[in-house]
Formats: structure tokens, sequence, C-alpha cells
């Protein structure tokens, strides 16, 4: 009891160690130079992220109001200079550098060579959409590339188990950083294809620095899920981070939990989908057989149905009607042709030798030819004279 009322708070000693760091002008002004690590650009505006070299790292954070006067966006990978102070967050009980002043330096060798990668694979075509490979709408078996314990699996998991019960999934652990990790995930994508026979492919891991998702930007990695018969999600990282394998694989996820929503669909959804379909062509079917009905009954009103001879007697009045026109046509035709018939018969009665034998003259013929001078019979020939009521025989003197 004597040792306790001896005893400091938490809060007391952090509050302690505060002062004693406010206290050293040195640290009320730094100047830094690292490598940024982990940036998150915060909702509010403030800026957290880490500032390492090759040995150590210190946390950091620019409010708002000094990071408004930035004339660049920090991002992993970058090369700064930083000014400002080192202080103790009390809650947690860490130190770091509140930034004042930041300057860009240059580009890390990490993200130099992120950038190298991306821009070569993009030019062998990569990252083409036309490559990509469409995601099964009704997968039965999910394969799963992560590290075995953790909540990325679970999230998964329960997602996937939520969505689908009857889903199959099928886990291949593999170390998600560090030294080998690359190798590792090639041999599971390999794996995957060769003895599993996945539908859909989901590689996941957890958020993390450039350096801890560094084997999801090697080469092996992204040409391994190029090459993939299986289409590939990649949930690397958090929603702002992208790897190599984001860019190559058939579909990128923000989360490991939103790949599972994209691989495995809800069967409640489908369910309900199914059902709306069905009443939605049940009622089309009651629609278009009331439809028919009504135009059976409108037919069966028309008077065709109701009186079927009528058709057929009008169209024998029709056919009456037009031989009657017909025959009119033909009596007409006919009358026209007996007038002139008569005509013609009057003229051609004019012009008869024969009429001209009824006036009380002959035609003299010889050798049944009409004799037209007196040059063409000699004495003695015999000729036939023709007269209106006959012929009979002459003989020249």
């Amino acid at each position: 009891m004597k040792y306790a009322e001896l005893a400091q708070t938490v809060t007391s000693l952090n509050n302690y160690i505060k002062e004693k760091i406010a206290e050293d002008e040195y640290l009320n002004n730094v100047l830094v130079k690292g490598e940024i690590s982990n940036f998150k650009n915060h909702y509010t505006g403030h800026l957290y992220f880490t500032l390492k070299d090759e040995n150590s790292l210190i946390k950091c954070i620019m409010f708002k109001s000094y990071a408004q006067k930035l004339n660049f966006l920090p991002k992993d990978g970058m090369k700064v200079m930083v000014f400002g102070t080192v202080s103790v967050f009390e809650r947690d009980g860490v130190y770091q550098i509140y930034v004042k002043a930041m300057e860009e330096e240059g580009i890390g060798d990490l993200y130099a060579k992120y950038q190298k990668l991306k821009a070569k694979l993009e030019e062998e075509g990569l990252f083409d959409e036309s490559t990509k490979r469409k995601i099964p709408k009704m997968p039965e078996t999910i394969g799963v590339l992560t590290s075995q314990t953790g909540a990325v699996i679970r999230d998964i998991i329960n997602v996937s188990t939520r969505r689908n019960p009857n889903v199959h999934i099928k886990l291949y652990p593999i170390p998600v950083q560090g030294e080998g990790a690359a190798e590792k995930i090639v041999h599971g994508i390999n794996f995957m294809n060769e003895k599993v026979g996945a539908d859909v492919l989901i590689i996941a891991r957890g958020g993390g620095s450039l350096e801890d998702l560094w084997p999801f930007n090697e080469e092996i990695v992204a040409r391994a899920i190029y090459n993939s018969a299986i289409p590939v999600i990649s949930a690397v990282g958090h929603e702002t981070d992208f790897t190599i394998a984001d860019f190559v694989a058939d579909l990128r996820a923000p989360t490991p939990s939103a790949a599972a929503e994209l691989a495995v669909p809800d069967m409640i959804e489908i369910k309900e989908k199914i059902l709306s379909n069905e009443k939605r062509l049940k009622n089309s079917l009651l629609k278009k057989v009331e439809y028919s009905r009504l135009r059976f009954e409108k037919v069966m009103t028309n008077r065709v149905f109701k009186e079927p001879t009528r058709n057929i007697n009008d169209n024998y009045l029709r056919v009456d009607s037009f031989v009657k026109k017909l025959e009119n046509i033909v009596k007409q035709r006919q009358y026209q042709s007996q007038i002139k018939y008569k005509e013609l018969n009057s003229k051609l009665d004019a012009l008869s030798p024969l009429k001209t034998l009824s006036r009380g003259y002959s035609i003299v013929e010889k050798d049944n030819k009409i004799v037209k001078s007196k040059k063409e019979i000699k004495q003695g020939e015999e000729v036939t004279l023709k007269f209106k009521d006959g012929d009979c025989k002459a003989k020249v003197i």
C-alpha cells in the first residue's frame, strides 16, 4: 500500500517526458532528412507518415495549417527534408516529429524501382484490359493466397460463407512480406493452377508500407499472375495502396473483404432476383393470355364469323355486276362493229363491178381474165360475157 501511494500514473510519466523533451532546444527545431513511408492523407487534411533511413525510423505528423503550404503531394518512397519539433503524444506514449515545413529531396530507391518496373510491364501489355479474364459469376471453389493467420483470411471466409454457404475456400498459406515471399507467392499461384483447379483466385494481405508490400511489386509475381489460367483478384493493402499485382490482376479489390464480395455472389440477392424474375414472368404471361383472350373475343365478333355466307353472297353480287358490265361492253362493241360493217359494205358495193352490170353493162372475159382492150382478143376467139343474171359464150367475128 505504501509503494502504491508513491507510484505515478502513466499519464504523469508521459507528461514528464514531454516536458523534458520540450526543454531541449535542439529538439524544438530539428531538420531531418529521410524517406517517406506509410503515408496517409487524412480526410481532416492532416498528414501522417513515417520518416526512415537504412537503420531507423520516426513517426511524423503535419497538421493541415502547415500541409496547405506544400507545393507538392508527398507519397511513399519520396525522399524529403522536414523541419519541425520533436514532442511526445501523451495518449500513446510515443514521440514524433511535428512537421512545420517539408521539401522534396528526391524519390526513394524502392519507389524508383517500382515506377521502372510498372512502366516496363505496361509497355509489354501486361496491364491491357483486353487481356483481363472475366470473373465467373457462380464460382464453386475460391482459391486464397494469404497469411494463414490474421484478419485477412478470417474476413474472406466470413464474407464468402455469409454470401454463399456452399462455396469452397481453398487456402494456400504464403508469407506476405519479407525475403523470399515473392518466390513463395509464385509457387502458390502455380500450385493453385496445377493442383487445386479453383474457379477464381484471391491474392490478399493487409495494408503496410512500400517495403511491406514489396513482394507484390516483384516482376516474377506479376508474370505469374498474368500467366495464371485462373482469373485473379488482387486485394493487397488498403484502398489507397497500389501494387504491380493490382495492375496485372484481372480485377482489383480495395480490401480483402471487398475481394470476397466480388468473387462470391450473394445467394440471398440471387434468390430474390430469381423470385422477382419469376413474378415478372408470371405477370407478363397473364397479361399475354388476357390480351390474347380479348383479341379472340374481338375477332369472334367480326362479321366474317357471325355471317360466314355474307361475304360469299357479296362476291356473287360483285361477279354478277362484272358479268353484266362485260355483256354491255360486248354488245356495244358488237353494235359498233355492225354499223362499221354496213358502212364498209356500202362503200364496197358502190365500187363493185357487179353493181355496174345491174345497170345494163356486161364484162368480157378471156381465160377467166377481164378483157380491157380489143387488142387483147382476135377474130374467131371465144370469150365469156358476164351479165347481172349469168354468163354466156360468144365468138369474135
